[in-house]
């Protein structure tokens, strides 16, 4: 019987292999090294910040479900276009819209400490009274929150595979859990795009997933197949 794997390419295979082992290794090592601490993705001026995290950030996850559904989301749409972009060009896509998906989500952080402090930094960050310099508990928490709360996950380029997906194969039809009928693509990724954006904008209580880093993945995957100029394959409706 025949792997699953078998017929993965290349990239998108190494892709699922690495992600695995920063997971593993993250939990495995954690009495050794904070690997969150060094390989998430922290805003600039936090005291926890490192250049390499704009990249590394991809490799992390933050539990069992975030990197199965990421993974999945990568094994099924990543093959096919990899097929069509080529690996050396998918690759390339896969980095730039998770810089994309960290560009995004940092500029939205720097827009919000502006708007409490009317810089896009926080003298001495590393000091708690640096925070309560601007108001009480609650903007201090805010604050601090929007400085050193870090971001992980591949989802920045998941969503720019998903939008490359379904600009290259709108029409074909994808069954969705919970709806009982196949969707076309193009309509599935537009709904996703919508409820990112609808869930960013209204930053509901409790809700701690970085939507902006899911829509910068997706607008920089649209302006990469713009801009690289991928047209449809012929034997694709």
């Amino acid at each position: 019987m025949q792997s699953p794997f078998a017929n993965l390419t290349p990239v998108v295979k190494n892709l699922i292999i690495i992600n695995i082992i920063f997971f593993i290794a993250t939990f495995a090592l954690e009495k050794v090294i904070d690997m969150q601490a060094l390989f998430a993705a922290y805003y600039p001026v936090s005291p926890s910040f490192r250049p390499w995290q704009p990249i590394t950030y991809m490799f992390m996850h933050g539990g069992i479900s975030h990197i199965f559904f990421n993974m999945f989301a990568l094994f099924s749409f990543g093959p096919l276009l990899e097929y069509s972009l080529g690996s050396k060009r998918f690759f390339n896509y896969y980095f730039i819209t998770g810089l994309g998906g960290y560009v995004l989500y940092m500029a939205v952080q720097a827009i919000q400490i502006h708007a409490i402090t009317g810089s896009f930094a926080v003298p001495h960050p590393e000091l708690e009274s640096s925070y309560f310099a601007y108001g009480g508990q609650d903007v201090a928490q805010k604050l601090y929150v929007l400085v050193n709360m870090p971001m992980v996950g591949a989802s920045g380029s998941v969503f720019g595979i998903l939008v490359a997906f379904a600009m290259l194969y709108p029409n074909l039809e994808m069954m969705i859990l919970f709806i009982p009928v196949p969707i076309k693509a193009k309509y599935v990724v537009i709904g996703y795009v919508a409820i990112e954006l609808f869930s960013g904008i209204g930053r509901f209580a409790g809700d701690n997933v970085a939507h902006f880093a899911h829509l910068g993945g997706a607008l920089f995957g649209f302006l990469l197949i713009k801009l690289w100029n991928i047209k449809r394959p012929n034997n694709f409706y």
